[in-house]
């Protein structure tokens, strides 16, 4: 059994680095809207599947994973970078799954 913890900091929650390893990549946001509302509910949607902690990060900021709003805030348009770091018992695929729908551009583009 995995036990979280997570620090408060800047209204942002962050996993605790001495608790679980975390894996991360970086990406290319590749699609022509960028992270916007509907894009941003299928990245949660695909979080939401997998027993994982999910942070995003854009020039610095860091925001989770499952919220929508804190997403959008990124302000993430086409052709930015985001690392995407990612712990717990399905931490790998959950990274995979995340890496194939911003490849897949959402979904929105054939």
């Amino acid at each position: 059994m995995y036990q979280y913890n997570f620090i408060a900091d800047n209204e942002t929650l962050m996993l605790s680095k001495d608790t679980l390893p975390c894996i991360s990549r970086h990406f290319n946001i590749c699609n022509k809207r960028g992270l916007h509302a509907r894009a941003s509910a299928k990245f949660v949607q695909t979080v939401d599947n997998f027993n994982a902690i999910v942070e995003v990060e854009k020039d610095g900021k860091i925001v989770g994973g499952s919220s929508i709003m804190g997403l959008m805030m990124l302000a993430a348009s086409p052709g930015c970078n985001l690392t995407i770091r990612v712990s717990g018992p399905e931490a790998t695929d959950a990274l995979d799954a995340l890496e194939k729908l911003i490849n897949n551009k959402f979904g929105e583009e054939n």
